[in-house]
């Protein structure tokens, strides 16, 4: 019998719908990353695993090209030949833009995007960061807040692709229904699977107020330096998002 999703929209590349919150769950609880975990609230990093060696030969690239074409349009400017000359403006212009992509990239975009988890409120704080193809234009971050009972775990699994693996998405529903209106990645892909129904149970686990592990399979931090803080929560979602006050 062919498997389905509970939901009315599962995501892409769908493979199982995980179990709900209060239900048992298919491994015990284990993080596989954590930035903080205590009685109120915990954060779970979100780190990208693949693609940034790609992105620093591009950008490495991308510079060279672009020295030697400003180079060419000095020369030409000097012997006045305006057809060549403005002939020469577009690519200029367009390996500017690809190096101000790779820039933004490789440089300001939040390293390990996280999401935290605050018990207390019974609320899912999601850092998203929205890039876009055009690099001329600002790339904010948008902070969403979910009820964690609207919430249902989805696993997807890749194959053939540069982040091949098992990948936990979290859709969010409409009060009381399977209607999905967002949803969010709770952790990109993971080769084990067992590691991946660790985490949405150790979610379960904490936010359900279940005794969990704070220890995580791993304390490295991924090679994608960048000599910037890249995450930034508004003072007044750091503070909401921390504490307990204003509970019901």
């Amino acid at each position: 019998m062919k498997r389905q999703s509970r939901l009315d929209a599962p995501v892409r590349y769908w493979d199982e719908d995980l179990p709900k919150q209060a239900d048992a769950q298919k491994a015990p609880p284990q993080l596989i990353r954590v930035k903080e975990i205590n009685d109120v609230w915990m954060e779970i990093p979100r780190y990208v695993n693949y693609g940034w060696g790609g992105l620093w030969f591009s950008l490495i690239a991308i510079l060279i090209v672009l020295f030697f074409s400003i180079r060419l349009v000095f020369i030409i400017n000097a012997a006045s030949d305006l057809l060549l000359l403005f002939s020469l403006y577009l690519p200029v212009f367009v390996f500017s833009s690809f190096f101000i992509y790779c820039i933004k990239r490789v440089l300001f975009e939040p390293r390990g995007a996280p999401v935290r988890f605050n018990r207390k409120r019974q609320k899912v704080y999601v850092y998203e960061y929205q890039r876009s193809v055009w690099p001329w234009k600002r790339w904010p971050a948008v902070i969403k807040v979910f009820d964690w009972a609207d919430i249902q775990g989805e696993r997807v699994q890749l194959a053939g692709h540069a982040d091949w693996g098992h990948r936990i998405y979290c859709a969010v529903c409409k009060p009381g229904t399977y209607e999905v209106v967002d949803r969010f990645v709770l952790a990109w892909t993971v080769g084990n699977l067992r590691d991946a129904y660790g985490l949405w149970s150790h979610c379960c686990h904490y936010m359900e107020a279940r005794p969990v592990p704070k220890n995580p399979l791993l304390t490295d931090k991924p090679a994608d330096w960048t000599p910037f803080r890249t995450v930034r929560w508004p003072p007044d979602v750091e503070r909401e998002s921390t504490t307990a006050t204003g509970m019901m």
